[in-house]
């Protein structure tokens, strides 16, 4: 009994920083919709700021003031970055905003490397709270006690703050409806400046709170985001009672299954939030999101035509120029071309799904990474040719896709990301720990070509056939009815159902064509490599999709693959410096705020101005 009230307290203790970084999440989502992936980079900041204050103020009241401190530094620092970075895209397309959060996440990184060294940094002991207090004979750290305590007067402190003051009313009706409070004469820029450093506030206090526990370290804003996110989503996003609630479930059942199941804690708050959101698809306390009520819709989307003669030549002549490529051009950029048309093809696939069908997938690495893993295992185990395997890995992507799909397409929204996260994490954590088929962390090597094919210029043109054609077959699907009707679903689902249009069918045979194309490029890239490892299912390798998508242009065809080839070429020339991320993140913030229609829009943009392409006026 007295073991499993210490869990309940340490589980408690645990809840009281996740609740802190969570709430304040869900206060900058809730306001400004912005999908804040860069918040566990403020959590991180406030780990280091709070460390080297306490470093300089002594005793007990320079411990706490440290902390205060930590919060208030770190919410001026979000508040910098909201100006700089994303005030000036809040009228981009919804979800844009996340790539400007990904280019921050970088930038912070390396400075926090830059600053404070790659060497972790062992938190002070709380003064006064070193020691344990027994509990039927199980000691408790003096410390999670005080966290205990903390956590609901910080939580009784932001309810009074919303709901009993003049600003809380604010930030409830924009929650509600922005456009209204702006038309009430409020300033919503500076409304959400100040969300934006409360939730940052926030961030950085809970990582300053944490210290005495575990540190300060260079990948706290990895290891504690996704932790975030789904406190946020099972409590229903904007919701900070829902905040509280999930983040109180999810730690104790952590701490329940590091004891019990040591080997589903990967996966553990990821299973609950699927089992949540398919009863609760909105969360435990959240509200159906309303189509369209956030107004960030950016320039109309231009309708899709076929393209003319001008563009046509031009991708001719590149596609010439890549053909041509073995007989101009050495090795190393055979094998670079030959993995960036790989990616390209993987962008495209979840380019395809999100431009034209409006579905934005976390996880859509999960069938890269299950087709490399399908055509590897074929092989290691059955012997299978080459020639089969590569067959193999996009029927077996798919048919993984029917099943996320059909249970994915519950929710829509962020919850629906979400979903996708959640199952790309546990396909992750099954590559992870079934060591004895999947090789586990050491993965599955010696997956080579057939002979015919083992030579790099042989398969740089097998690697083109198959990405050309189907980067082409998805183009060939947004012409087609099939393409309007998924447009049709994204744009009102309600017109298209009254029109006869079955939207959730549609949306599901996107999902699974989408994972068919993610899973060839999958194949493609296990027998290119000649070995596959879980890091290909992880979250960030999604991430890495996504990013190109928008950078490349959302609202065009051609983005998924001219950010692709962007971002990759981009990449192997900026990791050669010590500092790459630092460099990458800037230039990502840089893309993002001069051209918010993509790389593709805006050279559209800019052919029309100079009169090499006809704008939609002319076409008239």
């Amino acid at each position: 009994m007295g073991l499993f009230i210490a869990q309940i307290l340490t589980g408690l203790a645990n809840a009281g920083a996740l609740f802190m970084v969570a709430s304040g999440l869900s206060l900058i989502f809730g306001v400004t919709r912005v999908v804040n992936f860069a918040h566990g980079s403020f959590y991180m900041l406030g780990a280091y700021v709070g460390y080297s204050l306490m470093q300089v103020l002594p005793g007990m009241v320079g411990f706490w003031g440290a902390i205060l401190l930590a919060g208030l530094i770190v919410g001026v620092i979000g508040v910098i970055v909201e100006i700089c970075v994303l005030r000036p895209v809040y009228s981009a397309p919804e979800l844009f905003q996340l790539v400007a959060t990904f280019g921050v996440i970088l930038v912070i990184q390396d400075l926090a490397l830059m600053i404070w060294g790659p060497t972790d940094l062992l938190g002070p002991r709380a003064p006064g709270l070193k020691g344990v207090i027994r509990i039927m004979g199980e000691p408790v750290p003096q410390y999670d006690i005080a966290l205990i305590i903390i956590t609901p007067f910080v939580a009784f402190a932001l309810w009074y703050l919303i709901t009993k003051t003049r600003v809380g009313t604010l930030v409830r009706a924009a929650t509600q409806d922005r456009e209204m409070v702006g038309a009430l004469g409020v300033n919503q820029a500076w409304l959400f400046t100040g969300v934006f450093f409360l939730g940052c506030a926030l961030a950085g206090l809970g990582g300053a709170l944490q210290l005495p526990k575990g540190g300060a370290d260079l990948l706290m804003d990895f290891s504690i985001i996704g932790s975030v996110f789904v406190v946020v989503v099972i409590g229903g996003m904007g919701s900070l009672p829902g905040a509280y609630l999930a983040a109180v479930i999810i730690s104790v059942l952590n701490v329940f299954g590091v004891t019990y199941a040591p080997q589903s804690t990967l996966v553990l708050m990821f299973v609950v939030m699927v089992i949540v959101l398919m009863f609760r698809p909105f969360g435990l306390l959240g509200k159906e999101e309303i189509a369209g009520e956030h107004g960030q819709t950016g320039e109309p989307e231009r309708p899709i035509k076929p393209a003319g003669n001008r563009v046509r030549m031009l991708v001719t002549a590149g596609l010439v120029l890549l053909a041509l490529l073995p007989f101009y051009s050495g090795n190393f950029a055979v094998v670079l071309v030959t993995d960036i048309m790989i990616f390209c093809l993987f962008a495209a696939s979840l380019h395809f799904m999100l431009g034209q069908g409006g579905l934005v997938s976390f996880g859509h690495a999960a069938f890269f990474g299950g087709g490399a893993y399908a055509a590897a295992l074929f092989v290691t185990y059955a012997d299978t040719p080459m020639e089969l395997a590569l067959v193999l890995a996009p029927i077996c992507a798919g048919l993984a896709a029917v099943v996320i799909g059909w249970v994915c397409l519950r929710s829509t929204g962020v919850y629906f990301a979400m979903l996708t996260l959640a199952f790309g994490q546990l396909l992750w954590s099954l590559a992870f720990q079934w060591g004895d088929v999947t090789g586990g962390d050491d993965g599955l090597v010696n997956i080579w070509p057939s002979d015919w094919a083992s030579d790099n210029d042989v398969y740089y043109y097998l690697a083109f056939v198959f990405c050309i054609g189907g980067i082409l077959l998805l183009r060939q699907a947004a012409h087609a009815p099939f393409g309007y009707a998924m447009r049709a679903a994204r744009d009102s689902a309600r017109q298209a159902e009254a029109m006869g249009i079955n939207t959730k069918r549609i949306q599901w045979v996107a999902f699974t064509f989408a994972g068919i194309m993610a899973g060839l490029a999958g194949g493609l890239f296990v027998f290119s490599k000649g070995s596959i490892f879980p890091n290909e299912l992880e979250t960030a390798r999604s991430f890495d999709a996504l990013i190109v998508v928008f950078l490349g242009g959302v609202k065009t065809l051609a983005g998924g693959w001219v950010g692709g080839a962007f971002f990759e070429g981009v990449k192997d020339y900026l990791t050669r410096f010590e500092y790459w991320r630092l460099a990458l993140g800037l230039l990502i913030i840089f893309v993002v705020i001069l051209g918010p229609e993509g790389i593709v829009g805006s050279l559209r943009k800019a052919g029309e101005r100079i009169g090499l392409l006809k704008t939609p006026e002319d076409a008239k």
